[in-house]
């Protein structure tokens, strides 16, 4: 309001708030949609949502700047459209009526375009982060309304007495009257078309936080397209005004901005598929395409991004990024105490692996895998491990994924039974009906832990269905990447996907490597013994375990020009003494292994004494493979 059009304004508006937030703990102190139901936060106030783009619809259009006349002082009056989906047109009551009208054929309108991201929660986010990042925004909350208590939020509904109630259900006409108040005008649309004013209802605020959510005119309930069953959360429209081409599907972000829950939104688009009169050619989106893309507010938030910015990692334990001077100052006292945390976490996932500590030394190892690089189609990096030797239909495996869980900001545990394949939904496809990419099991954020168990696979039949997700699953793990279903053509999206598969035998799927699990304890009581390990470790131990595996995944790591020589060197003569089973992928698979076992020690470079330790750990691992052959025939 305070500057005229076409001035730098917005740019204002967006490097007022990035400083804001500079400020201490600024970021904890605005409301997160991941922690506070959208029923308790103000309209049009600042939120933010860590999420993952699950879609991106259609450019859309809306008036930047508009012009309002008053019918009756023919007085004009410049709006700014920009952050909102609404333009308040004036005030309607039984005394006069004065409202404002939209001048749609001023001059001075200007017609802008922003991007909408559906956006849903992290797939498979772990416990401990959401609740580690809601206490840090709820203490913050705390000591900012200490200081001033007009800041804090407080639910915006606030519910009639008795008396209200029942004077509304013997007087409807009064319940009217209270609603004519204020006249809106929604003033977007993915075609540019602006919407004339209407007579908006209440917001419903009590969404239930369930994968599918019933609407008020009892049509098919609303599929809010979680990737993974059984997900919680509010999903969101997420419109971005700038940069937005920076941004893709899977991409992890933060954002910050302005809530739009305003109901109006919900009765323009529930009228519009029910107006039979509706001209074709005003109107080109079909009607499930309008159900998917402009869903009740009340169910799936607006947010107008002011700032939004890619997430490296989602650990609320460690720094948002690592390059700026205080999280340098964080990484290096980290860093000074990293090898009795290593010891302690080797030791803690030795007693979880039934004391076998050469599977540790290989889990650890595997948490800490991320493809790096990809040369040509080759991801560069990638480590998956087959954890064989498992005991079948125990809880055994179920355990071992519990504990990932507790370790790692996000994972899924995949149950491999000829159910699930044949019926799971695990390639996203496109539905041009609606318009939409629908999700699938496998469309997960970068560096998500997938914990595949093939322990409950049993005897059957896999249909076509079953033969394309087991087709999928093998392409995630050789090639990291998901041909997306596009009915016409497949379309590759990358992806960084830890995958460890837990198998009684070799297991069906590729796998980088194949350690055979050798257990020195049978506890009488698998379960029991589980849990105590989990209640036996200190909170504060557990956090170090957490900053350990996702900073380690962050460091950068480089080979000398001498150390590759020496490794060279060492691999033709290695060829030398057993031309037959040293092979390529035997040389490949020590230096990934060198590598891991580097950066778990804290070193980026790697030395002749981890190459060393990395050839002996794979001479054990070989060697009790070749065992467990002895023993069982061909089975390995």
């Amino acid at each position: 309001a305070q500057n005229v059009p076409n001035s730098d304004w917005e740019k204002k508006v967006t490097e007022y708030f990035k400083e804001k937030l500079k400020e201490n703990n600024a970021t904890n102190w605005v409301p997160s949609l991941n922690d506070v139901p959208v029923h308790y936060l103000k309209p049009n106030s600042l939120v933010k949502f860590r999420c993952m783009v699950q879609d991106m619809f259609d450019p859309e259009f809306y008036m930047g700047i508009y012009e309002t006349v008053d019918p009756n002082t023919n007085a004009r009056v410049l709006h700014f459209g920009k952050y909102r989906d609404v333009a308040e047109c004036g005030i309607v009551n039984k005394i006069s009526v004065g409202f404002q009208e939209i001048d749609l054929n001023s001059s001075r309108t200007v017609t802008a375009e922003r991007q909408t991201f559906y956006c849903v929660p992290v797939p498979g986010e772990s416990a401990w982060v959401k609740e580690i990042s809601f206490f840090d925004g709820a203490s913050a909350l705390a000591s900012q309304a200490r200081v001033s208590p007009s800041t804090s939020y407080t639910p915006s509904r606030h519910k009639r007495s008795y008396e209200e109630d029942e004077d509304m259900d013997l007087h409807p006409s009064k319940q009217k009257d209270q609603h004519m108040d204020h006249k809106c005008c929604v003033f977007s649309g993915s075609g540019g078309d602006i919407h004339g004013c209407v007579e908006p209802k209440r917001l419903e605020t009590e969404a239930s936080a369930g994968h599918h959510l019933i609407s008020a005119n009892c049509s098919p309930p609303l599929d809010l397209n979680f990737p993974l069953p059984g997900e919680k959360g509010p999903a969101c429209l997420v419109k971005v005004y700038e940069s937005w081409e920076s941004f893709k599907v899977n991409d992890v972000l933060e954002v910050y901005g302005i809530l739009s829950v305003d109901p109006v939104l919900s009765i323009v688009n529930n009228e519009e598929r029910d107006s039979s009169t509706l001209d074709p050619m005003e109107c080109m989106d079909t009607a499930e395409e309008q159900r998917v893309h402009s869903p009740p507010a009340s169910l799936v938030p607006r947010i107008h991004v002011i700032l939004a910015q890619k997430l490296q990692h989602i650990n609320p334990l460690l720094p948002a990024c690592l390059n700026e001077e205080e999280s340098k100052t964080f990484v290096s006292n980290f860093m000074s105490e990293l090898s009795p945390v290593r010891a302690e976490l080797l030791g803690f996932l030795t007693h979880a692996l039934l004391g076998d500590s050469l599977a540790a030394e290989y889990l650890i190892l595997h948490l800490i895998s991320t493809v790096y690089a990809r040369r040509d189609v080759l991801p560069l990096g990638k480590f998956t491990v087959n954890l064989s030797g498992c005991p079948r239909n125990s809880v055994f495996t179920e355990h071992i994924y519990r504990i990932i869980q507790q370790l790692v900001p996000a994972s899924y545990r995949l149950q491999m039974t000829i159910e699930n394949m044949n019926h799971s939904r695990f390639i996203p496809h496109k539905d041009y009906a609606a318009n939409r990419l629908v999700s699938g099991v496998l469309q997960l954020a970068s560096n998500t832990s997938l914990v595949v168990d093939e322990t409950q696979l049993e005897q059957g039949q896999l249909d076509t269905t079953g033969v394309h997700n087991v087709t999928a699953l093998g392409n995630l793990i050789t090639w990291q990447k998901v041909d997306y279903d596009f009915s016409y053509h497949q379309m590759e999206f990358p992806c960084n996907i830890n995958v460890l598969i837990t198998s009684e035998g070799r297991s069906l799927l590729p796998s980088d490597c194949q350690v055979h699990l050798q257990p020195q304890i049978i506890p009488p009581n698998m379960e029991e013994y589980m849990n105590s390990l989990l209640t036996a470790v200190l909170p504060s131990v557990l956090n170090k375990f957490r900053i350990y595996l996702s900073l380690l995944r962050l460091l950068d790591y480089s080979i000398s020009d001498e150390v590759t020589k020496a490794v060279e060197e060492d691999f033709v003569e290695m060829r030398k003494n057993d031309p037959e089973s040293v092979t390529a992928d035997d040389l490949h698979r020590t230096l990934l292994v060198a590598r891991f076992l580097s950066l778990s020690a804290g070193q980026t470079t790697l030395s002749r004494e981890r190459w060393l330790r990395a050839k002996q750990l794979e001479a054990l691992r070989k060697a009790r493979l070749q065992q467990q052959k002895c023993v069982n025939g061909n089975e390995l």
